[in-house]
Protein backbone atom coordinates (compact mmCIF):
# COMPACT_ATOMS: atom_id res chain seq x y z
CA UNK A 1 0.00 0.00 0.00
CA UNK A 2 2.87 2.34 0.81
CA UNK A 3 5.34 2.45 -2.04
CA UNK A 4 8.91 3.73 -2.15
CA UNK A 5 10.17 6.53 -4.34
CA UNK A 6 11.24 4.01 -6.94
CA UNK A 7 7.63 2.95 -7.26
CA UNK A 8 6.77 6.43 -8.51
CA UNK A 9 7.43 5.19 -12.04
CA UNK A 10 4.42 2.92 -11.81
CA UNK A 11 2.13 5.68 -10.63
CA UNK A 12 3.16 8.28 -13.13
CA UNK A 13 5.80 10.24 -11.21
CA UNK A 14 7.84 12.76 -13.20
CA UNK A 15 11.67 12.59 -13.18
CA UNK A 16 13.69 15.64 -12.12
CA UNK A 17 17.03 16.79 -13.58
CA UNK A 18 18.88 14.67 -10.99
CA UNK A 19 16.99 11.52 -11.99
CA UNK A 20 14.76 11.46 -8.90
CA UNK A 21 11.04 10.99 -9.37
CA UNK A 22 8.53 13.57 -8.16
CA UNK A 23 5.38 12.22 -6.56
CA UNK A 24 2.35 14.44 -6.24
CA UNK A 25 0.18 14.40 -3.14
CA UNK A 26 -2.67 12.80 -5.08
CA UNK A 27 -0.48 9.75 -5.68
CA UNK A 28 0.16 9.20 -1.95
CA UNK A 29 -2.52 7.11 -0.21
CA UNK A 30 -4.47 8.78 2.56
CA UNK A 31 -4.32 7.13 5.97
CA UNK A 32 -8.13 7.05 6.11
CA UNK A 33 -8.18 5.03 2.84
CA UNK A 34 -5.46 2.56 3.83
CA UNK A 35 -6.52 -1.07 4.10
CA UNK A 36 -4.29 -1.73 7.11
CA UNK A 37 -6.27 -2.36 10.30
CA UNK A 38 -5.36 -2.51 13.98
CA UNK A 39 -7.63 -5.38 15.00
CA UNK A 40 -5.02 -8.13 15.20
CA UNK A 41 -1.77 -6.16 15.18
CA UNK A 42 -0.96 -6.41 18.86
CA UNK A 43 -1.59 -10.11 18.94
CA UNK A 44 0.37 -10.92 15.77
CA UNK A 45 3.38 -8.63 15.72
CA UNK A 46 5.73 -11.64 15.82
CA UNK A 47 4.93 -15.33 15.33
CA UNK A 48 6.95 -16.07 18.45
CA UNK A 49 4.50 -14.08 20.52
CA UNK A 50 1.14 -15.03 19.05
CA UNK A 51 -0.02 -16.31 22.44
CA UNK A 52 -2.21 -13.60 24.11
CA UNK A 53 -0.80 -14.77 27.46
CA UNK A 54 2.10 -12.39 26.90
CA UNK A 55 -0.09 -9.26 26.94
CA UNK A 56 1.01 -6.81 29.64
CA UNK A 57 -1.42 -7.41 32.54
CA UNK A 58 -0.82 -3.91 33.87
CA UNK A 59 -1.71 -2.03 30.70
CA UNK A 60 -4.20 -4.31 28.94
CA UNK A 61 -7.74 -4.94 29.97
CA UNK A 62 -8.99 -8.43 30.62
CA UNK A 63 -10.53 -10.19 27.68
CA UNK A 64 -10.07 -8.89 24.20
CA UNK A 65 -8.35 -5.66 23.33
CA UNK A 66 -11.53 -4.36 21.78
CA UNK A 67 -13.24 -3.73 25.08
CA UNK A 68 -13.22 -0.09 26.14
CA UNK A 69 -14.42 -0.97 29.64
CA UNK A 70 -16.69 2.08 29.60
CA UNK A 71 -13.80 4.55 29.24
CA UNK A 72 -13.98 7.58 26.97
CA UNK A 73 -11.48 7.78 24.14
CA UNK A 74 -8.86 10.49 24.44
CA UNK A 75 -8.46 10.46 20.64
CA UNK A 76 -11.95 9.93 19.19
CA UNK A 77 -12.64 9.19 15.54
CA UNK A 78 -12.45 12.37 13.43
CA UNK A 79 -12.76 11.65 9.72
CA UNK A 80 -11.96 15.24 8.75
CA UNK A 81 -8.60 15.06 10.56
CA UNK A 82 -7.91 11.54 9.27
CA UNK A 83 -8.34 12.73 5.68
CA UNK A 84 -5.35 15.06 6.17
CA UNK A 85 -2.92 12.30 7.25
CA UNK A 86 -0.69 10.37 4.83
CA UNK A 87 1.97 7.69 5.37
CA UNK A 88 4.69 7.49 2.71
CA UNK A 89 7.70 5.17 2.37
CA UNK A 90 10.38 7.39 0.88
CA UNK A 91 12.21 10.70 1.24
CA UNK A 92 10.08 13.82 1.90
CA UNK A 93 11.86 15.91 -0.75
CA UNK A 94 10.56 13.68 -3.56
CA UNK A 95 7.01 14.78 -2.75
CA UNK A 96 5.30 17.72 -4.39
CA UNK A 97 4.05 19.46 -1.24
CA UNK A 98 4.25 23.01 0.09
CA UNK A 99 6.99 22.27 2.66
CA UNK A 100 9.34 19.49 3.71
CA UNK A 101 11.09 19.08 7.09
CA UNK A 102 14.86 18.78 7.44
CA UNK A 103 16.22 17.31 10.69
CA UNK A 104 19.57 19.03 11.31
CA UNK A 105 21.85 20.35 14.07
CA UNK A 106 22.07 23.77 15.72
CA UNK A 107 24.52 25.07 13.08
CA UNK A 108 22.28 23.92 10.19
CA UNK A 109 25.29 22.10 8.69
CA UNK A 110 24.90 20.20 5.46
CA UNK A 111 26.79 17.23 6.94
CA UNK A 112 24.27 16.86 9.78
CA UNK A 113 21.13 17.38 7.70
CA UNK A 114 18.77 14.69 6.42
CA UNK A 115 20.77 12.46 4.02
CA UNK A 116 20.37 13.44 0.39
CA UNK A 117 18.46 16.68 0.96
CA UNK A 118 21.21 19.16 0.04
CA UNK A 119 22.33 17.09 -2.94
CA UNK A 120 18.79 17.20 -4.33
CA UNK A 121 18.11 20.87 -3.47
CA UNK A 122 21.39 22.22 -4.86
CA UNK A 123 24.08 24.53 -3.39
CA UNK A 124 21.72 27.45 -2.84
CA UNK A 125 20.14 25.73 0.18
CA UNK A 126 23.43 25.44 2.08
CA UNK A 127 24.25 29.10 1.38
CA UNK A 128 20.90 30.29 2.76
CA UNK A 129 21.23 28.03 5.82
CA UNK A 130 24.63 29.57 6.57
CA UNK A 131 23.05 33.02 6.69
CA UNK A 132 20.36 32.10 9.27
CA UNK A 133 22.65 32.18 12.31
CA UNK A 134 21.83 28.67 13.50
CA UNK A 135 18.74 27.26 15.20
CA UNK A 136 18.03 26.22 18.79
CA UNK A 137 16.96 22.70 19.79
CA UNK A 138 13.20 22.33 19.54
CA UNK A 139 12.82 25.35 17.23
CA UNK A 140 12.49 25.62 13.43
CA UNK A 141 13.52 28.00 10.64
CA UNK A 142 12.30 28.23 7.05
CA UNK A 143 14.21 28.60 3.76
CA UNK A 144 13.45 28.35 0.06
CA UNK A 145 13.40 24.85 -1.42
CA UNK A 146 15.51 25.65 -4.54
CA UNK A 147 15.59 22.54 -6.80
CA UNK A 148 13.15 20.53 -4.68
CA UNK A 149 9.56 20.06 -5.86
CA UNK A 150 8.43 21.63 -2.55
CA UNK A 151 8.13 25.39 -2.05
CA UNK A 152 9.84 25.69 1.36
CA UNK A 153 12.12 23.70 3.70
CA UNK A 154 11.53 23.74 7.48
CA UNK A 155 14.82 23.16 9.33
CA UNK A 156 14.44 21.88 12.90
CA UNK A 157 16.85 20.60 15.56
CA UNK A 158 15.88 17.43 17.43
CA UNK A 159 17.04 16.80 21.02
CA UNK A 160 19.69 14.43 22.30
CA UNK A 161 18.16 11.68 24.40
CA UNK A 162 19.14 10.53 27.88
CA UNK A 163 16.94 8.66 30.34
CA UNK A 164 17.81 11.20 33.03
CA UNK A 165 16.28 13.99 30.89
CA UNK A 166 13.49 11.92 29.32
CA UNK A 167 10.76 14.53 29.89
CA UNK A 168 12.87 17.39 28.54
CA UNK A 169 13.72 15.38 25.41
CA UNK A 170 10.05 14.49 24.83
CA UNK A 171 8.94 18.10 25.10
CA UNK A 172 11.77 19.35 22.87
CA UNK A 173 10.88 16.78 20.20
CA UNK A 174 7.20 17.71 20.45
CA UNK A 175 8.15 21.37 20.02
CA UNK A 176 10.09 20.50 16.84
CA UNK A 177 6.95 19.20 15.13
CA UNK A 178 4.76 21.99 16.49
CA UNK A 179 7.23 24.70 15.39
CA UNK A 180 7.25 23.32 11.84
CA UNK A 181 3.46 23.27 11.71
CA UNK A 182 3.28 26.82 13.06
CA UNK A 183 5.76 28.03 10.42
CA UNK A 184 3.65 26.29 7.79
CA UNK A 185 0.61 28.37 8.72
CA UNK A 186 2.60 31.60 9.15
CA UNK A 187 3.92 31.28 5.59
CA UNK A 188 0.47 30.65 4.12
CA UNK A 189 1.23 27.02 3.25
CA UNK A 190 -1.10 24.06 3.63
CA UNK A 191 0.76 20.76 3.12
CA UNK A 192 3.92 19.41 4.75
CA UNK A 193 5.99 16.21 4.57
CA UNK A 194 8.16 15.24 7.54
CA UNK A 195 10.56 12.43 8.16
CA UNK A 196 11.49 11.10 11.60
CA UNK A 197 13.09 13.99 13.52
CA UNK A 198 15.74 11.97 15.30
CA UNK A 199 19.02 10.30 14.46
CA UNK A 200 20.99 7.33 15.71
CA UNK A 201 23.71 9.71 16.93
CA UNK A 202 21.23 11.43 19.26
CA UNK A 203 20.13 8.10 20.75
CA UNK A 204 16.39 8.79 20.74
CA UNK A 205 14.40 5.51 20.90
CA UNK A 206 12.43 5.18 17.69
CA UNK A 207 9.06 4.04 18.99
CA UNK A 208 8.74 6.63 21.82
CA UNK A 209 9.77 9.28 19.28
CA UNK A 210 7.00 8.14 16.94
CA UNK A 211 4.46 8.41 19.79
CA UNK A 212 5.54 12.03 20.37
CA UNK A 213 5.40 12.89 16.66
CA UNK A 214 1.96 11.42 15.99
CA UNK A 215 0.24 12.76 19.13
CA UNK A 216 1.71 16.27 18.59
CA UNK A 217 0.37 16.39 15.03
CA UNK A 218 -3.02 15.09 16.21
CA UNK A 219 -3.33 17.76 18.92
CA UNK A 220 -2.23 20.50 16.51
CA UNK A 221 -4.75 19.47 13.85
CA UNK A 222 -7.54 19.45 16.43
CA UNK A 223 -7.00 23.21 16.78
CA UNK A 224 -5.86 24.18 13.26
CA UNK A 225 -7.45 21.64 10.92
CA UNK A 226 -9.06 24.36 8.79
CA UNK A 227 -5.64 25.81 7.91
CA UNK A 228 -3.78 22.60 7.02
CA UNK A 229 -4.55 20.42 4.02
CA UNK A 230 -2.10 17.52 4.47
CA UNK A 231 0.55 16.12 6.81
CA UNK A 232 2.67 13.32 5.32
CA UNK A 233 4.67 11.07 7.66
CA UNK A 234 7.67 9.82 5.66
CA UNK A 235 9.70 6.75 6.61
CA UNK A 236 12.85 5.41 4.97
CA UNK A 237 13.19 2.03 6.71
CA UNK A 238 10.89 -0.96 7.08
CA UNK A 239 11.21 -0.72 10.88
CA UNK A 240 9.98 2.87 10.98
CA UNK A 241 7.17 2.08 8.56
CA UNK A 242 5.89 -0.76 10.74
CA UNK A 243 6.09 1.43 13.86
CA UNK A 244 3.97 4.15 12.23
CA UNK A 245 1.48 1.63 10.85
CA UNK A 246 1.05 0.26 14.36
CA UNK A 247 0.82 3.62 16.18
CA UNK A 248 -1.24 5.72 13.77
CA UNK A 249 -4.52 3.91 14.62
CA UNK A 250 -4.01 4.80 18.31
CA UNK A 251 -4.11 8.54 17.62
CA UNK A 252 -6.02 8.61 14.32
CA UNK A 253 -8.61 5.78 14.65
CA UNK A 254 -10.66 5.33 11.49
CA UNK A 255 -13.67 3.65 13.06
CA UNK A 256 -15.18 2.85 16.45
CA UNK A 257 -13.48 -0.54 16.57
CA UNK A 258 -10.01 1.02 16.30
CA UNK A 259 -11.02 3.69 18.80
CA UNK A 260 -12.03 1.07 21.38
CA UNK A 261 -8.78 -0.88 20.89
CA UNK A 262 -6.74 2.32 21.23
CA UNK A 263 -8.21 3.04 24.66
CA UNK A 264 -6.37 0.09 26.17
CA UNK A 265 -3.23 0.37 24.02
CA UNK A 266 -2.35 4.05 24.46
CA UNK A 267 0.56 4.79 26.84
CA UNK A 268 -0.09 6.22 30.29
CA UNK A 269 1.33 9.65 29.45
CA UNK A 270 -0.24 11.08 26.28
CA UNK A 271 0.65 14.68 27.07
CA UNK A 272 -1.42 17.82 27.44
CA UNK A 273 -3.56 19.65 24.90
CA UNK A 274 -0.40 20.33 22.81
CA UNK A 275 0.98 16.79 23.11
CA UNK A 276 3.71 17.80 25.58
CA UNK A 277 4.49 15.65 28.61
CA UNK A 278 2.65 16.68 31.77
CA UNK A 279 4.76 17.30 34.88
CA UNK A 280 2.47 17.16 37.90
CA UNK A 281 5.02 18.84 40.18
CA UNK A 282 5.03 21.95 37.96
CA UNK A 283 1.29 22.40 37.79
CA UNK A 284 -0.10 25.56 39.34
CA UNK A 285 -3.02 24.62 41.50
CA UNK A 286 -5.41 27.39 42.45
CA UNK A 287 -8.39 26.40 44.49
CA UNK A 288 -11.00 28.69 46.03
CA UNK A 289 -11.14 28.79 49.80
CA UNK A 290 -14.02 26.68 51.07
CA UNK A 291 -16.88 28.54 52.57
CA UNK A 292 -16.92 27.53 56.16
CA UNK A 293 -19.18 28.91 58.87
CA UNK A 294 -17.75 28.84 62.36
CA UNK A 295 -20.48 29.11 65.02
CA UNK A 296 -19.89 31.85 67.53
CA UNK A 297 -19.59 30.94 71.16
CA UNK A 298 -22.20 32.44 73.52
CA UNK A 299 -19.53 34.56 75.19
CA UNK A 300 -18.55 36.15 71.87
CA UNK A 301 -22.05 37.25 70.85
CA UNK A 302 -21.61 40.73 72.20
CA UNK A 303 -19.18 43.03 70.36
CA UNK A 304 -16.17 44.04 72.46
CA UNK A 305 -15.58 47.70 73.27
CA UNK A 306 -13.78 49.71 70.62
CA UNK A 307 -10.77 50.21 72.89
CA UNK A 308 -10.35 46.43 73.30
CA UNK A 309 -10.61 45.43 69.61
CA UNK A 310 -6.82 45.30 69.16
CA UNK A 311 -6.50 42.95 72.14
CA UNK A 312 -8.95 40.35 70.90
CA UNK A 313 -7.15 37.22 69.56
CA UNK A 314 -8.50 35.72 66.36
CA UNK A 315 -9.80 32.19 66.75
CA UNK A 316 -6.96 30.07 65.29
CA UNK A 317 -9.20 27.12 64.40
CA UNK A 318 -10.55 29.09 61.45
CA UNK A 319 -7.10 29.49 59.86
CA UNK A 320 -5.96 25.98 60.81
CA UNK A 321 -8.82 24.50 58.82
CA UNK A 322 -7.20 25.71 55.58
CA UNK A 323 -3.67 24.41 56.27
CA UNK A 324 -2.29 21.13 54.95
CA UNK A 325 -1.89 18.59 57.79
CA UNK A 326 1.47 17.48 56.40
CA UNK A 327 2.70 21.07 56.50
CA UNK A 328 1.30 21.57 60.00
CA UNK A 329 3.19 18.50 61.23
CA UNK A 330 6.44 20.11 60.06
CA UNK A 331 5.89 23.17 62.23
CA UNK A 332 4.87 21.32 65.36
CA UNK A 333 6.76 21.87 68.54
CA UNK A 334 9.93 19.66 68.45
CA UNK A 335 9.22 18.19 71.89
CA UNK A 336 5.73 17.22 70.77
CA UNK A 337 7.09 15.56 67.60
CA UNK A 338 9.64 13.57 69.59
CA UNK A 339 7.03 12.46 72.10
CA UNK A 340 4.70 11.28 69.31
CA UNK A 341 7.59 9.41 67.68
CA UNK A 342 8.46 7.63 70.93
CA UNK A 343 4.83 6.65 71.43
CA UNK A 344 4.66 5.21 67.89
CA UNK A 345 7.84 3.22 68.42
CA UNK A 346 6.72 1.84 71.77
CA UNK A 347 3.32 0.88 70.36
CA UNK A 348 4.79 -0.90 67.32
CA UNK A 349 7.39 -2.81 69.38
CA UNK A 350 4.83 -3.98 71.92
CA UNK A 351 2.69 -5.61 69.23
CA UNK A 352 2.93 -9.18 67.89
CA UNK A 353 5.73 -9.26 65.28
CA UNK A 354 4.60 -12.09 62.99
CA UNK A 355 7.16 -11.29 60.26
CA UNK A 356 10.07 -11.67 62.68
CA UNK A 357 8.78 -15.05 63.89
CA UNK A 358 8.61 -16.25 60.27
CA UNK A 359 12.25 -15.24 59.72
CA UNK A 360 11.60 -12.24 57.46
CA UNK A 361 13.26 -9.67 59.76
CA UNK A 362 12.11 -7.05 62.23
CA UNK A 363 9.21 -4.94 60.93
CA UNK A 364 8.46 -3.39 64.30
CA UNK A 365 9.43 0.15 63.37
CA UNK A 366 6.77 2.85 63.37
CA UNK A 367 4.99 3.94 60.21
CA UNK A 368 5.91 7.40 58.92
CA UNK A 369 3.62 10.28 58.06
CA UNK A 370 3.87 12.07 54.71
CA UNK A 371 5.89 14.88 56.28
CA UNK A 372 8.27 12.44 57.99
CA UNK A 373 8.83 10.54 54.74
CA UNK A 374 9.53 13.80 52.91
CA UNK A 375 12.09 14.83 55.54
CA UNK A 376 13.77 11.41 55.46
CA UNK A 377 13.85 11.41 51.64
CA UNK A 378 15.35 14.90 51.48
CA UNK A 379 18.03 14.09 54.05
CA UNK A 380 19.18 10.94 52.27
CA UNK A 381 19.11 12.61 48.85
CA UNK A 382 21.25 15.51 50.05
CA UNK A 383 23.76 13.10 51.53
CA UNK A 384 23.80 10.94 48.38
CA UNK A 385 24.56 13.95 46.17
CA UNK A 386 27.47 14.97 48.39
CA UNK A 387 29.30 11.60 48.30
CA UNK A 388 31.39 9.76 45.73
CA UNK A 389 29.59 6.44 45.22
CA UNK A 390 31.60 5.19 42.25
CA UNK A 391 32.59 1.97 44.06
CA UNK A 392 28.91 1.00 44.40
CA UNK A 393 28.29 1.92 40.76
CA UNK A 394 31.11 -0.38 39.60
CA UNK A 395 29.35 -3.36 41.21
CA UNK A 396 26.53 -3.00 38.62
CA UNK A 397 23.80 -3.93 41.09
CA UNK A 398 21.50 -1.12 39.98
CA UNK A 399 21.80 0.77 36.71
CA UNK A 400 19.59 2.54 34.21
CA UNK A 401 18.20 0.83 31.15
CA UNK A 402 16.34 2.40 28.26
CA UNK A 403 12.55 2.47 28.06
CA UNK A 404 9.89 -0.24 28.10
CA UNK A 405 7.46 -1.00 25.28
CA UNK A 406 5.23 1.91 26.35
CA UNK A 407 8.08 4.44 26.62
CA UNK A 408 8.50 4.39 30.40
CA UNK A 409 12.08 4.64 31.77
CA UNK A 410 13.49 1.36 33.13
CA UNK A 411 15.76 0.68 36.12
CA UNK A 412 17.66 -2.63 36.10
CA UNK A 413 18.54 -4.58 39.28
CA UNK A 414 20.89 -7.60 39.16
CA UNK A 415 20.31 -9.83 42.18
CA UNK A 416 23.47 -11.95 41.74
CA UNK A 417 25.64 -8.82 42.02
CA UNK A 418 24.15 -8.03 45.45
CA UNK A 419 26.98 -9.39 47.60
CA UNK A 420 25.71 -8.76 51.11
CA UNK A 421 28.99 -9.73 52.79
CA UNK A 422 31.00 -7.23 50.72
CA UNK A 423 28.47 -4.39 50.61
CA UNK A 424 27.94 -1.44 52.93
CA UNK A 425 24.15 -1.27 53.01
CA UNK A 426 23.99 2.39 54.00
CA UNK A 427 26.17 3.37 51.04
CA UNK A 428 24.05 1.20 48.77
CA UNK A 429 20.85 2.94 49.92
CA UNK A 430 22.41 6.32 49.11
CA UNK A 431 23.38 5.07 45.64
CA UNK A 432 19.86 3.76 45.01
CA UNK A 433 18.48 7.16 46.02
CA UNK A 434 20.81 8.94 43.62
CA UNK A 435 19.96 6.65 40.69
CA UNK A 436 16.20 6.46 41.21
CA UNK A 437 15.53 10.15 41.94
CA UNK A 438 15.56 11.40 38.30
CA UNK A 439 13.05 8.81 37.07
CA UNK A 440 10.56 8.28 39.93
CA UNK A 441 8.95 11.64 39.23
CA UNK A 442 6.90 10.03 36.43
CA UNK A 443 5.78 6.47 35.55
CA UNK A 444 8.66 3.99 35.30
CA UNK A 445 9.37 0.26 35.46
CA UNK A 446 11.91 -2.00 37.19
CA UNK A 447 13.52 -5.11 35.69
CA UNK A 448 14.97 -7.49 38.30
CA UNK A 449 17.28 -10.31 37.16
CA UNK A 450 16.98 -13.05 39.80
CA UNK A 451 19.13 -15.37 37.69
CA UNK A 452 21.53 -17.26 40.02
CA UNK A 453 20.70 -14.77 42.80
CA UNK A 454 19.42 -17.53 45.09
CA UNK A 455 23.06 -18.40 45.82
CA UNK A 456 23.60 -15.03 47.54
CA UNK A 457 22.40 -13.78 50.90
CA UNK A 458 19.60 -11.24 50.55
CA UNK A 459 18.53 -8.41 52.91
CA UNK A 460 15.51 -8.98 55.17
CA UNK A 461 12.10 -7.35 54.91
CA UNK A 462 12.89 -4.79 57.58
CA UNK A 463 15.64 -3.35 55.40
CA UNK A 464 13.35 -3.40 52.35
CA UNK A 465 10.68 -1.53 54.30
CA UNK A 466 13.18 1.12 55.34
CA UNK A 467 14.42 1.54 51.75
CA UNK A 468 10.85 2.02 50.54
CA UNK A 469 10.22 4.70 53.18
CA UNK A 470 13.37 6.53 52.07
CA UNK A 471 12.38 6.44 48.39
CA UNK A 472 9.10 8.10 49.35
CA UNK A 473 5.55 8.06 48.05
CA UNK A 474 6.39 9.22 44.54
CA UNK A 475 8.13 5.87 44.04
CA UNK A 476 5.00 4.03 45.18
CA UNK A 477 2.66 6.12 43.03
CA UNK A 478 4.68 6.17 39.78
CA UNK A 479 6.03 2.62 39.73
CA UNK A 480 4.29 0.81 36.87
CA UNK A 481 5.65 -2.72 37.22
CA UNK A 482 8.49 -4.86 38.59
CA UNK A 483 9.38 -7.50 36.01
CA UNK A 484 11.12 -10.39 37.82
CA UNK A 485 13.11 -12.73 35.56
CA UNK A 486 13.73 -16.35 36.64
CA UNK A 487 11.84 -16.23 39.96
CA UNK A 488 12.27 -19.04 42.49
CA UNK A 489 9.77 -20.40 44.99
CA UNK A 490 11.63 -18.66 47.84
CA UNK A 491 11.50 -15.32 46.02
CA UNK A 492 7.76 -15.66 45.40
CA UNK A 493 7.27 -16.41 49.11
CA UNK A 494 9.30 -13.31 49.97
CA UNK A 495 7.24 -11.13 47.64
CA UNK A 496 4.07 -12.52 49.20
CA UNK A 497 5.45 -11.59 52.65
CA UNK A 498 6.25 -8.10 51.33
CA UNK A 499 2.64 -7.77 50.20
CA UNK A 500 1.41 -8.82 53.65
CA UNK A 501 3.79 -6.97 55.93
CA UNK A 502 5.38 -4.08 53.99
CA UNK A 503 3.29 -2.62 51.14
CA UNK A 504 0.32 -4.21 49.42
CA UNK A 505 0.30 -1.57 46.65
CA UNK A 506 3.90 -1.69 45.36
CA UNK A 507 4.47 -5.43 45.61
CA UNK A 508 1.19 -6.23 43.85
CA UNK A 509 2.88 -4.78 40.75
CA UNK A 510 5.32 -7.69 40.48
CA UNK A 511 5.12 -9.57 37.16
CA UNK A 512 6.94 -12.92 37.09
CA UNK A 513 8.77 -13.72 33.85
CA UNK A 514 10.21 -17.21 33.30
CA UNK A 515 12.02 -16.62 30.00
CA UNK A 516 14.04 -13.80 28.46
CA UNK A 517 11.74 -13.87 25.43
CA UNK A 518 8.79 -13.02 27.66
CA UNK A 519 10.77 -10.14 29.18
CA UNK A 520 11.50 -8.75 25.71
CA UNK A 521 7.76 -8.51 25.21
CA UNK A 522 7.59 -5.91 27.99
CA UNK A 523 11.01 -4.28 27.51
CA UNK A 524 12.64 -4.45 24.04
CA UNK A 525 16.01 -6.22 23.89
CA UNK A 526 17.85 -3.12 22.63
CA UNK A 527 16.74 -1.17 25.73
CA UNK A 528 18.52 -3.51 28.19
CA UNK A 529 22.15 -4.22 29.11
CA UNK A 530 22.04 -7.86 30.21
CA UNK A 531 24.97 -9.68 31.88
CA UNK A 532 26.16 -12.80 30.01
CA UNK A 533 25.44 -15.11 32.93
CA UNK A 534 21.74 -14.22 32.64
CA UNK A 535 21.73 -15.62 29.09
CA UNK A 536 23.58 -18.69 30.33
CA UNK A 537 21.09 -19.18 33.16
CA UNK A 538 18.22 -18.83 30.72
CA UNK A 539 19.79 -21.53 28.52
CA UNK A 540 20.16 -23.85 31.50
CA UNK A 541 16.59 -23.33 32.67
CA UNK A 542 14.79 -23.03 29.32
CA UNK A 543 17.35 -24.50 26.90
CA UNK A 544 15.06 -27.22 25.67
CA UNK A 545 12.05 -24.96 25.21
CA UNK A 546 11.46 -23.25 21.90
CA UNK A 547 14.16 -20.64 21.30
CA UNK A 548 17.80 -20.06 22.27
CA UNK A 549 19.53 -16.78 23.10
CA UNK A 550 23.20 -16.53 22.08
CA UNK A 551 25.10 -14.84 24.96
CA UNK A 552 27.83 -13.57 22.63
CA UNK A 553 25.90 -12.14 19.69
CA UNK A 554 22.69 -11.51 21.68
CA UNK A 555 20.64 -12.89 18.78
CA UNK A 556 17.47 -14.91 19.31
CA UNK A 557 16.92 -17.88 16.99
CA UNK A 558 14.92 -21.10 16.75
CA UNK A 559 16.47 -24.21 18.24
CA UNK A 560 17.33 -26.70 15.43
Amino acid sequence: MYGTVAAAVSVGGLPTESGEYVVSLDQVPRWSNADYRLSSQYENEDPSFSNPYFADPLTSYSGAGSSSNGMLSRFPVDQEINSKIYLWRGNPWNLEVDAVVNSTNENLDEAHSSPGLHATAGPGLAEECASLGGCRTGMAKVTNAYDLPARRVMHTVGPKYAVKYHTAAENALSHCYRSCLELLIENGLQSIATGCIYSEAKNYPREPAAHVAIRTVRRFLEKQKDKIKAVVFCTTTANDTEIYKRLLPLYFPRDKHEEEIAISKLPVDIGDENGETIIDERKIRIKPLPKKTIPKSPQALDDPPVSDVGLVRRNSTYLDSYLDPAFMSLIKDPDQRHREQWEKTAQSQSGFNCAKLLGFGDLGGPSLSAAEEYTLHSRYLAKANSLNLSEIAEMKIVYRGGVDSEGRPVMVVVGAHFLLRCLELEQFVLYVMKEFEPIIKKPYSIVYFHSAASLQLQPNLGWMRRLQQILGRKHQRNLHAIYVLHPTFHLKATVFALQLFVDNVVWKKVVYVDQLLQLFRYVPREQLTIPDFVFQHDLEVNGGKGLIVDPRTKYVYHRP
